[in-house]
């Protein structure tokens, strides 16, 4: 069959729920213990931490299936937004989300993969790892979707594996430390603390990633049936793969030792295996980084490149290969990604990406409500589970993640609106040089 004439590859349910997998389990799951181990010592309640952070994805991916039925289009939140509320709207998602909702999370997930590589292999420059594994996966799935797919499925068959082994491992020869996970009265106060919700940013950044598949609905095969369980598969495993490893962190390991530190694994499997495992380990979750970052480059430009499709200031971003790949929107995610590696502060650019791509999520659920009151004989082949309780469920707990925030990180809040009200000028200059360009005459 010649090359133009052949049917463009479609994203498998295997495919997808990989996409989501690898998204989620990365940069957050490896280094977010150590900052939330500052502020609470509970152990109940930092259990409690990644369940109610699960709980939200779930009902986050139940919300997004429903979307997604309706509107089966790549782009996300960008697509979304725009047709629920405003254009607006749904230009300033997809302006978070080229700069800093993928972004900003693959130099984050890339410069943890070198801070892991560095601790096998002293001698190496961790910031030179993290360039050449992104240049290295951006060739590949700027040559194929075919093949940048299979290697997902397969990278992230070997983490969940290696992560499942792990905590195996863990619970039969780890010995137990001194902290308690039974509910007691210092676990409900450390429920109630604002502690509590902004060590949440934290557990909410390593969750996010639940939504990952909707970025290439188009590019999915049977949309309508196979996204929602992509997404409700996705998340439930890596619910019950993060519970299980922060058990596995916290029981091993004694609080002071995780305190602060970013390479939170590599510090664990030490305590568990000594030094000379340690150091494997942490060799082997520099390797399970690749995935993260690889799942992150393929989905990410599908956004730019929907906006490019849509806004004609833009339209450059819109062509694909002859593969059916966004390969300039990919150049420039790879770009803006480049430019976080180079002089990052880790905690705060985690922080800063939490607050603004939770409140996109948050102003994307409750459009939820907002479609089903404007349209509510639009054709939704899947309808949220739960519903209403379960859009609330969500709204109530990102809503007061998103308060504490403001109120306890003020600065990486102002880091946020800061992007939001650049994004709304770029919007204003896009829109206006539309407006202005004249008219062909017919």
């Amino acid at each position: 069959m010649p090359e133009l004439t052949r049917m463009p590859y479609k994203i498998t349910f295997l495919a997808g729920t990989s996409i989501v997998i690898a998204n989620m389990v990365g940069t957050g799951i490896f280094t977010s213990l150590g900052f939330q181990v500052l502020g609470i010592q509970s152990g109940f309640a930092l259990l409690m931490l990644w369940l109610v952070g699960g709980l939200i994805a779930l009902c986050g991916a139940v919300c997004y299936g429903e979307l997604a039925a309706a509107m089966p289009r790549s782009g996300g939140e960008y697509h979304y937004l725009s047709q629920i509320y405003h254009p607006a709207m749904g230009f300033l998602s997809g302006w978070v989300s080229a700069t800093v909702g993928f972004a900003a999370p693959t130099a984050l997930a890339a410069l943890a993969l070198g801070t892991y590589a560095k601790s096998v292999w002293p001698g190496l420059h961790p910031e030179w790892l993290s360039v050449t594994v992104l240049l290295l996966l951006t060739l590949v799935h700027g040559t194929s979707t075919r093949a940048g797919s299979r290697l997902q499925v397969i990278i992230t068959a070997l983490k969940v594996a290696v992560l499942v082994v792990f905590i195996g491992a863990g619970m039969a020869i780890g010995e137990g430390q001194p902290l308690s996970f039974a509910l007691d009265a210092a676990g409900w106060r450390a429920l109630l603390s604002p502690a509590f919700a902004v060590s949440l940013v934290y557990v909410s950044y390593a969750y996010s990633g639940w939504n990952a598949a909707v970025y290439v609905t188009g590019e999915i095969e049977n949309p309508k049936r196979n996204l929602s369980r992509i997404l409700l598969a996705g998340t439930a495993v890596v619910l019950l793969l993060y519970v299980g490893l922060n058990y596995v962190f916290l029981r091993s390991t004694p609080l002071a030792g995780l305190k602060g530190q970013v390479e939170v694994g590599f510090v664990a499997a030490t305590s568990l295996f000594g030094p000379v495992g340690g150091r494997l380990m942490g060799g082997v979750i520099a390797g399970l980084l690749v995935s993260t970052i690889s799942s992150m480059v393929f989905a990410g430009p599908r956004i730019v490149q929907t906006m490019g499709e849509d806004i004609p200031a833009l339209r450059f971003l819109a062509p694909k290969s002859r593969a059916g790949i966004p390969v300039r929107a990919l150049a420039l995610q790879t770009f803006i990604t480049l430019l976080f590696i180079i002089k990052p502060k880790f905690q705060e650019v985690l922080v800063y990406a939490g607050f603004v791509l939770n409140l996109f999520t948050f102003l994307t659920v409750l459009g939820l409500f907002v479609l089903r009151w404007r349209q509510p004989n639009l054709p939704r082949p899947y309808r949220a589970w739960g519903y209403p309780f379960t859009p609330l469920i969500f709204l109530g707990l990102s809503g007061w993640t998103l308060a504490f925030i403001l109120s306890e990180k003020p600065r990486e809040s102002l880091y946020g609106l800061a992007t939001l009200a650049v994004g709304a000028v770029v919007y204003f200059l896009t829109t206006r040089i539309t407006a202005v360009q004249p008219v062909p005459r017919g």
